[in-house]
């Protein structure tokens, strides 16, 4: 049986915007350039992800003679149904990807030591939540 392929639509996203801003300046994630963060919001992508986080590689940065960026891009289909909390989790997560030195790289999910990708983000859900 042949899947049909639905088109895969990429929309920006003010609302996902403002929550990325107030996430990071609640935090004090003071290194996240916000006029750099872009946030979309997509349709039609086949990964099981809530969202996904892009960053413009050095190579990139030099050919378009352009500053380091970011996209996050939530999957509609899944982040939709998540409570605004779970979303916020998803949105942290997603930040959390964003290195301090802000170069366009990304930060993996590193799972040794006290360093780790999950430790970090579990400190930043605490905070914001103690925030609030």
């Amino acid at each position: 049986m042949k899947r049909s392929r639905s088109k895969l639509k990429f929309t920006k996203s003010p609302e996902i915007k403002r929550r990325l801003k107030s996430l990071s300046l609640s935090l004090g994630l003071s290194w996240v350039k916000h006029s750099r963060v872009f946030a979309y919001s997509s349709t039609g992508s086949k990964t099981r992800a809530y969202a996904r986080t892009w960053g413009l590689p050095r190579l990139w940065q030099t050919s378009l003679e352009t500053e380091p960026a970011y996209i996050i891009e939530v999957i509609s289909e899944h982040f939709n149904k998540l409570s605004p909390k779970d979303q916020d989790k998803v949105l942290l997560h997603e930040l959390n990807h964003i290195p301090k030195n802000f170069s366009g790289a990304l930060l993996p999910h590193t799972h040794r030591r006290k360093g780790s990708f999950r430790d970090k983000l579990r400190k930043l859900y605490e905070d914001y939540h103690s925030s609030r």
